[in-house]
């Protein structure tokens, strides 16, 4: 009995917490059920306001994400239609590409290339990200001449790799090869070197494709745990290759 009376005491001083500072009322619904999610709510809303760790916030974004999947969406559409600047304009196209949206991030970005900020890099690498994971490399390839051509001096390691993918999707594989080649020899990590011999191995350069394979092995396995780790999707893609 004392038990289920401090249960529901429990209950009610979530709800009126979740009232008081301005949660989503969907967590009000979550506290009425009993156990889980008054546990729910204390994890992903009261223990991050506490302890404001790494882990507590980790914790708390996958149960916000469980218990409220649009929110992230939600918070960017507001502060885009808020603020018309080039951050919100990429926080939320990011977030819509991220989503699988590739067609509405396509919007937001090219919605934000306007006066100043028509050239802007970020937005138009944004851009073409979503073009090309949208099946349009050679839109793509467009935005990222016009960011080239507008911003000589900025500088991204994903962008380049970006740049080779299109060529190879508009099945220009000359200069996909030089730009894989190029890319390959700085990239932060073993997906363009990867993709690189794959392309290597279509165009019947078979020996350089397996060296360059091989070199992925052989830097992986001097790499610390975390880095292994961290790489495993390319390490394991490398391995693949070399087996075929």
């Amino acid at each position: 009995m004392r038990i289920s009376l401090l249960s529901l005491f429990i209950q009610v001083g979530l709800i009126i917490h979740a009232i008081k500072t301005g949660r989503n009322t969907i967590w009000i619904w979550v506290l009425f059920v009993p156990g889980i999610g008054p546990l729910a709510y204390l994890i992903a809303e009261v223990l991050p306001d506490l302890f404001r760790s790494r882990t507590a916030r980790s914790a708390a974004r996958g149960m916000r994400h469980v218990i409220d999947p649009n929110r992230d969406l939600r918070a960017a559409s507001v502060h885009a239609s808020v603020t018309d600047s080039v951050a919100a304009k990429l926080r939320l196209g990011s977030e819509q590409s991220r989503r699988g949206d590739f067609l509405a991030a396509i919007d937001t970005f090219r919605s934000g290339l306007k006066g100043l900020y028509e050239f802007d890099p970020t937005l138009l690498l944004g851009l073409a990200e979503a073009q090309f994971a949208n099946g349009d490399p050679a839109g793509a390839r467009a935005s990222l001449d016009a960011l080239i051509a507008h911003n000589p001096e900025f500088k991204s390691a994903d962008g380049h790799l970006l740049f080779a993918r299109s060529l190879e999707g508009e099945g220009n594989l000359q200069k996909a090869e030089a730009e894989y080649r190029a890319v390959a020899a700085y990239f932060p990590g073993a997906e363009a070197k990867v993709r690189f011999a794959k392309l290597l191995r279509n165009v019947g350069k078979a020996d350089e494709a397996r060296a360059t394979l091989a070199d992925v092995l052989k830097i992986a396995e001097l790499a610390p745990r975390h880095v292994r780790r961290a790489q495993a999707e390319w390490i394991d893609a490398a391995r693949r290759e070399l087996d075929r």
